[in-house]
């Protein structure tokens, strides 16, 4: 009897831990972009979002038609500065007041701007200007939001490409780039400071391309491997994406920034590509993407975070079909213009719900079965009455 009620208050508790999934989950984001001219209207995509366990959504700017159109679906909104706007924001706070003004107070709190990103991958733009700027910009805005009595509320950041380190393999070895660290300091300093994180941009795509081995391919999409040892701490990696994040993470402690959090800003994998691209298809996006939010969603963490889900926002939304480039640049797209899925990457309010009743599970425990209980990528072992 002690041992059914055991089993009993397990398969409660893991029951009451699934359903928390049932909803829009938090750590699960999406990228929206606009670069195109057959976007459907952001009614409709708000809708869309809602329909969805996406939880959170950047955008590029602050289309007001859009943060509006986002007003009341308890949707986190991530907005951003233009890099053309970081000089004179940096230089006149009154700048940083009317943008303000403009672009955020008249829609908040309905719309629940979360993070405003100054400017996007500035620190790799090789733009001087714009580089030692950043970081005034970032105080000017903070200035402001506090005048508004918002700062404690809407997050300051700026987001950065993976190729601000310089070293990031083995995971542990993960450095910045020296010729922009002291710019790198006084960004992570304002991050401390005021709780925001430190937006990169993570791609495994990429790493493929450049090393397009069937090993590296699994070892990206999150497939059986053999995986990666890192000598330095021990641990064997099996995912290029924990492996990236980690490198992050280790470049961030060596600095001295162990209480900055990591948010993924970007990362993907395109479904389509020109003939002599390396990677892209159908199947390899469906099994990133797919392995990636059933990952984040076992809640197992990264082996130097482990045990929590880093704020991950996927690319995209939609293809952008007027990007220039390669066919891959406009083949990111998780929904099609009609609203239709791509392929299904498991973002269906559906797909995060518990599968299995909970009373079904309890009679075959108190029938004396030992039983398996798995969710995406988490499985417990009950006891046999």
């Amino acid at each position: 009897m002690a041992n059914l009620l055991q089993t009993s208050s397990f398969f409660f508790l893991c029951f009451f831990h699934l359903a928390l999934f049932a909803e829009s989950e938090s750590f699960i984001g999406i990228n929206y972009g606009q670069i195109a001219d057959n976007l459907p209207a952001p009614e409709a995509t708000a809708k869309l979002l809602q329909s969805t366990s996406i939880g959170k959504v950047r955008l590029y700017g602050s289309d007001p038609v859009i943060i509006k159109a986002l007003a009341n679906t308890g949707v986190g909104i991530m907005i951003g500065v233009a890099n053309g706007d970081i000089p004179p924001m940096a230089s006149d706070p009154n700048f940083a007041k009317g943008w303000l003004s403009s672009k955020v107070l008249p829609f908040y709190p309905a719309s629940k701007i979360i993070v405003i990103n100054v400017g996007n991958e500035v620190m790799l733009s090789n733009d001087q200007n714009l580089m030692t700027n950043l970081l005034p910009a970032m105080q000017n805005l903070q200035n402001a939001l506090n005048e508004a009595s918002i700062g404690g509320k809407i997050k300051v950041s700026t987001v950065h490409a993976m190729a601000v380190l310089k070293q990031s393999e083995p995971p542990s070895s993960g450095s910045f780039d020296p010729s922009i660290t002291d710019l790198l300091k006084g960004l992570l300093e304002f991050n401390k400071a005021t709780g925001s994180p430190f937006a990169v941009n993570p791609y495994p795509y990429f790493a493929y391309q450049s090393d397009p081995r069937p090993d590296t391919l699994a070892f990206c999409l999150f497939q059986p491997n053999s995986g990666r040892f890192d000598a330095g701490t021990n641990i064997k990696y099996t995912s290029m994406f924990d492996a990236q994040v980690d490198a992050v993470r280790s470049a961030l402690n060596a600095l001295g920034f162990k209480e900055v959090e990591i948010v993924i800003a970007e990362t993907g994998w395109p479904y389509k590509g020109d003939s002599n691209e390396v990677g892209p298809s159908i199947e390899n996006a469906k099994a990133y993407n797919g392995n990636l939010i059933s990952h984040l969603r076992s809640m197992v963490g990264t082996p130097l975070m482990p045990g929590i889900s880093v704020d991950t926002y996927l690319f995209a939304l939609y293809d952008e079909n007027l990007k220039p480039g390669p066919t891959s640049e406009r083949s990111f797209g998780l929904f099609k213009p009609d609203l239709t899925m791509t392929y299904d990457a498991g973002l269906s309010k559906a797909n995060s719900q518990v599968l299995y009743p909970i009373l079904d599970l309890m009679q075959l425990s108190a029938a004396g079965n030992a039983i398996v209980l798995g969710y995406n990528g988490c499985s417990y072992q009950s006891a046999s009455t």
